[in-house]
């Protein structure tokens, strides 16, 4: 069954017209009154739907059944990823929603081919989001990855001081001293995990990090690309 992400109060019997972007798939899948689509809006289940009225921009469904099922993964995630390149971002973004990432903040590294401010940061962060969202319709999630505004480490840092109940912080890295990662994590259901761009997080911002309590952490002895390593993290933490 199709399924369509929307972000608006859902409740059986309610009779709504789709946001444009599931509107337009549905009419792409030729869907006819009558047809039957699945529905979330991120605040936990999903809920039956049917079409009630094809227009030539917008589609009306009326809602029906709710069902409390939810396929997230057993351990919560943020994640703070280095800006990779462009299409090695799209990427990393659609498959640590896929993963189960509880939300995603971009990191404007050292070493970060992309640059963010302005106009063209807004416009990244919707893009982004919105595959993010497209991603979480094909998985079938019922919460979709939030992403977080674009920030420098330090800005992060300085937002978000070490707490009580925060968590472990880990840090991909390749330096000397790290843990593995099943022996760094040790049951924890609460990670904020940071990995860097293309050639890594520089000396100063991995210095940086390990002053904040996150904790280096290897995946091994090969060297993973920038857009693998993170995603090698969630898939542990996912299927534990």
């Amino acid at each position: 069954m199709p399924r369509f992400y929307c972000p608006a109060p859902l409740q059986t019997g309610l009779a709504l017209s789709l946001p444009p972007g599931a509107a337009r798939h549905v009419q792409v899948l030729r869907m006819q009154p009558g047809d039957v689509i699945t529905l979330f809006n991120g605040e936990g289940g999903e809920f039956e739907a049917t079409v009630t009225r094809m227009g030539r921009s917008d589609v009306d469904v009326e809602v029906g059944m709710h069902h409390p099922v939810e396929r997230e993964a057993p351990c919560q995630v943020h994640f703070l990823a280095g800006i990779t390149a462009n299409e090695r971002m799209d990427w990393l973004v659609e498959k640590a929603t896929e993963l189960g990432a509880a939300s995603i903040t971009p990191v404007m590294a050292e070493r970060s081919v992309l640059k963010l401010k302005g106009e063209r940061a807004d416009k990244k962060l919707a893009h982004w989001q919105g595959v993010a969202v497209a991603a979480a319709e094909q998985c079938g999630r019922n919460r979709v990855t939030r992403i977080d505004n674009a920030c420098t480490l330090a800005q992060w840092l300085a937002q978000h001081p070490v707490s009580a109940g925060s968590g472990v912080r880990l840090v991909l890295s390749l330096s000397e001293g790290t843990r593995p990662l099943a022996e760094a994590v040790q049951g924890q259901m609460n990670v904020t995990l940071l990995s860097g761009p293309e050639g890594g997080l520089s000396p100063a911002e991995e210095a940086l990090a390990l002053s904040a309590g996150f904790v280096p952490v290897t995946l091994g002895p090969r060297v993973l690309r920038a857009e693998t390593a993170p995603l090698a993290v969630l898939a542990a933490l996912a299927l534990r």
